[in-house]
């Protein structure tokens, strides 16, 4: 779960990640990439997003994961998973110099800024989703069965204090009938609201995946031209 302050920070780095985009447009040095500052950034990054790649490996590979969890537990994989995603990501839109000069380097920092924010949905917003649609749904079944309790109370006193001994609706049994059905009928419609953005949120997930996918065929063909014509160079 995450709480207000950690969501916070979580929006504030994703926004400035998302504001670096708008300094291609105010600011770019062609040749800042193939400088050595340019260089060291790129290389940076690239590593860290091939050591990204522990984490699925781990979670989808048995035998990865035995061995990875030995040194370290999938929260901290996890956790180091998301905070590496971002450095890379801020070190890639450096390494660029603010400067598009290739389709490839366009669906490159595309597919980059789709993984990042698909991942931090599925990092952060997702869990705490679930969670509130779980407290809604338990607080809705204690809705309801002080509702039942109440409606066999109203119909047979005895016989509702015989079966509601020790449920946990007793406490609700003194509220009137038509404020539970209102509040049962409030829950219901935030229920359909949560599972609605739950289900927009397991497919940005899909999209993640997907996008992630391309982003590392379009970062291998980046490094290989970079080798190829870097050795042309120096030959």
């Amino acid at each position: 779960m995450m709480n207000g302050r950690a969501r916070l920070i979580v929006d504030v780095i994703l926004a400035a990640l998302l504001l670096l985009v708008p300094a291609f447009l105010l600011h770019s040095d062609s040749r800042f990439a193939g400088s050595l500052a340019g260089f060291v950034l790129g290389v940076g990054a690239a590593a860290l997003m091939f050591l990204l790649l522990a984490y699925p490996m781990a979670k989808y590979s048995t035998g990865v994961k035995a061995l990875v969890t030995r040194c370290v537990s999938m929260p901290t994989l996890l956790a180091f998973h998301a905070r590496a995603g971002i450095v890379a990501a801020f070190f890639a839109l450096l390494h660029t110099g603010h400067k598009f000069q290739s389709p490839l380097g366009i669906a490159l920092v595309t597919c980059m800024l789709i993984v990042v924010v698909t991942g931090f949905v599925g990092r952060y917003y997702l869990p705490q989703t679930a969670l509130e649609l779980r407290q809604q749904q338990s607080h809705l079944a204690t809705l309801r069965s002080a509702y039942e309790h109440t409606a066999a109370a109203m119909s047979s006193p005895d016989r509702a204090e015989r079966d509601g001994a020790g449920m946990p609706a007793m406490a609700l049994q003194n509220v009137p009938l038509l404020q539970l059905v209102d509040g049962i009928s409030d829950l219901e419609s935030a229920i359909g609201s949560s599972e609605a953005v739950k289900a927009i949120f397991m497919q940005w997930i899909g999209l993640h995946v997907l996008a992630a996918i391309v982003m590392y065929a379009l970062l291998a063909v980046h490094v290989a031209a970079e080798i190829y014509y870097g050795l042309r160079w120096l030959a």
